[in-house]
């Protein structure tokens, strides 16, 4: 078989790995755009509460995404996984047997308790080759984006005919389902070695990645989107069915064509970016875009029209900002550092989705649907200022190089660092690593043949 040819077991393994994700971020989405519609049926329910309710498992993932990662690397991805998905399914049940809209909310933190993103990526790196590591993540990251639009559509019809608590339900048994995938389709790798840095986050690194100007740019970014994402849905459920008269299970309605319309707006923007090299005016239009759709429902959302064109201007430019930041973080983040930098990224966003549900909430309760949207329509200023700061990102590619034991670890960064399109170098002298940046206009593959080891 050809090294670059992917084989049936890589591919089994990322499709695997990439269904089991999106059937645990399905269940968490579900519940956002009915939880505001049902709320009366749970007691002690408020705005605040509900926010707290759709945020809760953030705060939860924030904390043990990367402890539970390390965990994965003593005692095995799989224990890891099918721990995780065991704790998310109890979590449903719970929420699904609440009812007050405090059981709901213990439901939703104990869900973020199986914090099993670092585990299912470093599982990916077990079974699959460095060549096929882009692949494999792309596909991970395209069933996220794929699970947010399937849940937002069949959340009300489910809701409409069987309740809130049938979502729970269909949740737990989405997780028993992973549970089997885990089992029976994903391989077990013949051997664990140390998850890599570029893929997982290694805690030796966090430091750097914390400090990173850029990096910290993009962390504001995904956290303020989730936290506008999770502000947003504690009150916009509301409005479709007082401004469009659509019934709860209704909502699809919408839903379905403004997700289609504005997937198929943002594509020739994501060419434009990409293929263009036009990634930061395209990024800064869409913060922009955010903005306004924000400004929009605050001041014309109770007006048919005026609510249908900024819920279309809002979704649109989600979309392309959830597809944007990940790429973002990958071509800035140093050598070796693509894992941190992801998993900063994601405590990141974990941390907005709480707070935004959680401060979101609370401004509905006390100020509005006008207070919320302008709570967060002022975060968006804030980061579209730091969005117009960010650098023109360079579009590198990184590799990895297995040196030969000729080459001392301490004197090779410097030797690598000195070759035309070298951007940037990491050694991890244990497993006699090389991560580099490379600039491929400028880099010649030949030049790292006598680096390699034989």
């Amino acid at each position: 078989m050809s090294e670059h040819h992917i084989s049936a077991s890589e591919s089994r393994s990322i499709y695997g790995l990439a269904t089991l994700y999106s059937f645990r971020m399905l269940g968490l989405f579900m519940v956002l755009p009915v939880l505001a519609l049902y709320a009366d049926g749970f007691t002690g329910s408020t705005p605040a509460l509900i926010g707290l309710a759709l945020g809760a498992y953030g705060i939860s993932q924030a904390v043990l995404q990367i402890p539970l990662g390390m965990l994965s690397d003593k005692i095995g991805r799989k224990a890891v996984i099918i721990g995780g998905l065991l704790i998310f399914a109890l979590g449903s049940l719970v929420a699904a047997g609440a009812d007050s809209i405090w059981g709901v909310i213990l439901g939703r933190f104990l869900q973020g308790c199986g914090a099993i993103a670092s585990s299912v990526l470093a599982l990916m790196t077990d079974l699959t080759r460095e060549q096929h590591r882009t692949r494999a993540m792309a596909t991970i990251g395209m069933s996220i984006g794929v699970s947010f639009m399937v849940a937002v559509i069949i959340g009300p019809l489910i809701a409409g005919s069987y309740g809130v608590s049938a979502i729970f339900i269909v949740t737990s048994l989405l997780a028993i389902a992973g549970i089997m995938i885990t089992v029976w389709l994903i391989p077990t790798p013949l051997s664990q070695a140390s998850a890599q840095p570029d893929v997982v986050a290694a805690p030796s690194l966090l430091k750097k990645a914390l400090m990173d100007v850029e990096l910290v740019r993009l962390n504001t970014g995904i956290f303020t989107l989730h936290f506008i994402l999770m502000s947003t849905f504690v009150v916009l459920p509301l409005m479709l069915g007082d401004v469009l008269n659509l019934g709860d299970s209704e909502h699809w309605k919408l839903y379905l064509p403004l997700f289609f319309f504005s997937f198929v707006a943002m594509i020739p923007l994501i060419i434009i970016a990409e293929r263009g090299q036009k990634m930061k005016p395209v990024f800064v239009f869409a913060v922009a875009q955010l903005l306004l759709s924000l400004l929009a429902l605050a001041f014309f959302g109770g007006q048919f029209w005026g609510l249908i064109i900024a819920c279309f201007a809002f979704f649109m430019a989600f979309n392309l900002l959830e597809a944007t930041l990940p790429s973002l973080i990958s071509k800035r983040a140093f050598a070796g550092g693509k894992g941190t930098a992801m998993g900063v990224y994601s405590t990141s966003q974990f941390l907005g989705a709480f707070l935004g549900g959680t401060m979101g909430g609370v401004a509905i309760q006390y100020w509005g649907a006008f207070g919320g949207f302008t709570l967060s329509a002022a975060l968006a200023l804030v980061w579209l200022l730091v969005a117009a700061g960010m650098q023109k990102p360079k579009h590198l590619k990184g590799l990895v190089l297995r040196y030969g034991d000729s080459f001392d670890s301490a004197s090779i960064a410097g030797k690598l660092s000195k070759l035309a399109g070298v951007v940037d170098v990491m050694v991890i002298k244990t497993d006699r690593q090389a991560y580099l940046k490379i600039d491929e206009q400028l880099f010649d593959e030949e030049s790292l043949t006598g680096f390699r080891q034989q």
